[in-house]
Order: C-alpha cells, then structure tokens, then sequence
C-alpha cells in the first residue's frame, strides 16, 4: 500500500488576491502570519527563512512565482534530522472568486518517507495547514 504523497487544502477568503499575494511572498506577511519573523528573495532559485520565538527555524528554497496566482517554495520535512536532504514541495494557487480569494495550497512529496517518518510529518503538516491558513485569515482580516 503506498504512503499517501499530498495535503490539499483549499480556503475561501473575503480579500483581494493581491492582498493574499503580499501576505504568502512578503517578510512582512510570512514574518506575521506564519512565523515571528522572515525573510524572503522572491524569484525562482531564491531563499526565504521563516523563524519563530521559541527558536524553530524553517528554511525554503523558492520555486515558483507568477504574480500574483502561483507561489512555490520546497522546504525541510517536518521530523527528518535537519541534515536529511529530503524536501517537499509547498504550492500556493489563487484565484479570484468574487470580491475575494480562492486560496489553494498543496504539499507534495509525502511518499518519500515510509512508516513513522511518514506518520509524523504527514500528520504534522495536516494538522499545521490547517492552523496556519486559519492564522492567515486572522492576519489578513485584522490588516
């Protein structure tokens, strides 16, 4: 039986999807939304680093940018030791549904690991997605 390979979620938001573009691919935006504090080289090949207040660090390589509807970074598998080189691929969609956003983010790359490597950061992520697109929608309708 294979691992399951991808998280997809999908979330309608009551903004513009150039405001939901600023808040995925800014310092300012990653830095309040996702971690404490960010940065970001916004090309293809660029790096951007997310750290939070209790010391977790995550690193991304971009991948992917078409402004303002595709935004794609790879990054660090949650639970591997931080010399695995094994990454998964994180893509950001939006689309205009209205006077909002329809946001689609899909992480892929899940079926790389086996067992209990896949268990914690398959659930990890789940569970992650979930707050954390949660924690964007707070941001962007207190801005």
């Amino acid at each position: 039986m294979a691992f399951p390979d991808r998280i997809e979620r999908t979330v309608e938001i009551a903004h513009p999807p150039a405001k939901v573009w600023a808040a995925l691919t800014t310092a300012e935006g990653l830095g309040t939304w996702f971690g404490n504090k960010a940065t970001i080289d916004l090309r293809p090949g660029g790096a951007a680093e997310m750290t939070w207040d209790h010391g977790h660090r995550a690193k991304m390589r971009i991948e992917r940018v078409e402004e303002p509807r595709i935004f794609g970074y790879t990054w660090h598998v949650y639970g591997l030791p931080e010399d695995d080189p094994r990454r998964t691929y994180v893509e950001f969609t939006l689309e205009p549904a209205g006077a909002g956003t329809r946001l689609t983010v899909v992480e892929s790359g899940f079926a790389q690991l086996s067992g209990e490597a896949h268990a914690k950061a398959f659930g990890g992520n789940t569970e992650g997605w979930a707050s954390e697109l949660g924690e964007l929608v707070e941001y962007l309708d207190a801005a």
